[in-house]
């Protein structure tokens, strides 16, 4: 009778952490939907290194400052800082570079589309590298998900032009972050998610600013309007304070590949507000795009759906 009780408690506990565990991932996949067009906004304001020093190293020390707050644990063992400012360098400083650049030569829908194909590079980096085993469904959806990146891509790749600068370079940022995720995941890091956010966007960002200094890149105010100061904003508080923390969170909480493919959804959002707040058509190469992408990440998602681990 016991034993039937204490499953019973455990059950509803676990439905209780699944719920909170899928209201976070909801509620990120509309936020960091909607960077998307926020980040274009910026960067056509902002010069790219302006942006990410202000919005990284930003966020950074306000998540520093709110861990404080909170008692969280801030010191970093020894011997994570090499593995950590690695993580650092690939997750933050190439990851927001990347995308900065990449967004002066595309769409913010398209770079979403792109950029969120992420959960496919994370899935074979956790084969190699985590020891997740490859299945049928995985492999198919591995090949749904490189013909949707096809039909998106295929006819700029031979084009000399902006448009596939723009495409690679999104394509890469997508591979990095995939990195950090898997990354993120192999360690035991014995600090709280706030701080591990902001020491990992600290440590990325310092480069950023090392180049911004060298490189001289003040801002110009007389192309500053409060659209681009309230862009800058919302990817410093919301898309980076705390969706990054957020997805880190959920990192740690689910095995890499589940945790990659939460962010699904977020292409879908991207492309839709783009669409809505800076009037970016929605063509046929786009809509299949994204229906093979999140055809394909949903396929792993759904048959490897796990309770989540705490942590």
């Amino acid at each position: 009778m016991r034993d039937a009780v204490n499953a019973s408690e455990a059950g509803e506990a676990s439905g209780r952490r699944s719920a909170k565990l899928g209201l976070l991932i909801v509620t990120v996949t509309l936020l960091w939907g909607a960077n998307w067009p926020a980040m274009k906004l910026a960067v056509q304001e902002f010069e790219p290194w302006t942006f990410r020093v202000v919005s990284v190293l930003g966020a950074g020390l306000t998540l520093l400052l709110l861990a404080g707050l909170r008692g969280e644990r801030i010191r970093m063992d020894r011997r994570l800082i090499a593995p950590h400012l690695a993580i650092s360098l690939a997750g933050v400083t190439l990851w927001h570079m990347l995308t900065a650049f990449g967004l002066l030569y595309t769409g913010s829908g398209r770079a979403a589309i792109i950029a969120f194909t992420m959960p496919l590079w994370a899935t074979l980096l956790s084969i190699l590298f985590l020891g997740e085993r490859p299945t049928v469904a995985l492999g198919l959806a591995l090949l749904l998900g490189m013909c949707g990146l096809a039909v998106l891509l295929g006819p700029e790749v031979g084009r000399v032009g902006e448009a596939p600068l723009g495409a690679l370079l999104i394509l890469a940022a997508a591979i990095v972050w995939a990195i950090q995720t898997v990354a993120t995941k192999a360690y035991d890091w014995r600090i709280g998610t706030m701080a591990l956010s902001a020491w990992q966007l600290l440590a990325g960002g310092l480069p950023i600013l090392a180049v911004w200094l060298w490189w001289g890149a003040w801002p110009d105010p007389s192309r500053v309007s409060s659209t681009g100061v309230f862009a800058l904003l919302y990817v410093v508080f919301v898309a980076l304070v705390f969706c990054f923390t957020t997805f880190l969170r959920i990192v740690r909480l689910l095995p890499a590949i589940a945790a990659s493919l939460s962010t699904l959804a977020i292409p879908v959002v991207g492309v839709a507000s783009s669409a809505w707040l800076l009037n970016e058509p929605i063509g046929m190469r786009e809509l299949v795009a994204l229906l093979l992408v999140v055809a394909a990440i949903g396929l792993v998602l759904l048959p490897r759906a796990r309770t989540p681990r705490s942590g």
